[in-house]
């Protein structure tokens, strides 16, 4: 067994790599930057939101890093803050929604490890999109389940997912 190189969390904040990859437990994993319907999902994702934000309550990340452990950063493919948190370079507080878009690289596996993470931080809203095939999965309990309606309501936001779909290019 190949020996691994731990990595402290110093070194991992200060670096910048194109594309940003995660953090799990002092080791940098590559994260699959997808293909160019990921990447129409990850940008439909941002003015719908930004809308939303015009209310106020939220703020729109694309891939920002959320410590979700002590030694542990993952990269939503898109979050979504309360605006109400203090601006820090990274999310230390559960965002409101992580929104993760499926590549052919991903497998399950990894996806219900992030989705897992994201439960215990605390974020209510974890979305899994096949942009594929426009298939929108909430993650709740540790389960994907089938879900064409965002609702939450501690900040006032309710759509159809299909509304988002519209902004594809």
């Amino acid at each position: 067994m190949a020996a691994t190189n731990l990595i402290p969390i110093e070194v991992y904040l200060r670096a910048s790599y194109r594309p940003d990859m995660d953090y799990v437990d002092g080791v940098i994993e590559e994260r699959n930057s997808g293909q160019n319907d990921h990447s129409a999902w990850q940008k439909a994702f941002v003015p719908w939101f930004q809308l939303q934000a015009l209310s106020g309550g939220i703020r729109v990340r694309p891939e920002l890093r959320v410590q979700v452990k002590p030694a542990r950063f993952l990269i939503p493919d898109v979050s979504i803050l309360n605006a109400a948190n203090p601006k820090e370079p990274f999310a230390t507080k559960p965002p409101v929604a992580a929104f993760e878009v499926w590549s052919p690289e991903n497998t399950l596996r990894e996806m219900m490890r992030k989705f897992d993470d994201y439960e215990q931080m605390g974020i209510p809203q974890i979305w899994f999109i096949d942009p594929k095939d426009a298939i929108w999965q909430r993650c709740s309990d540790g389960r994907l389940a089938d879900s064409d309606r965002f609702s939450e309501p501690s900040m006032g936001i309710e759509f159809e997912m299909s509304e988002i779909a519209k902004l594809l290019q």
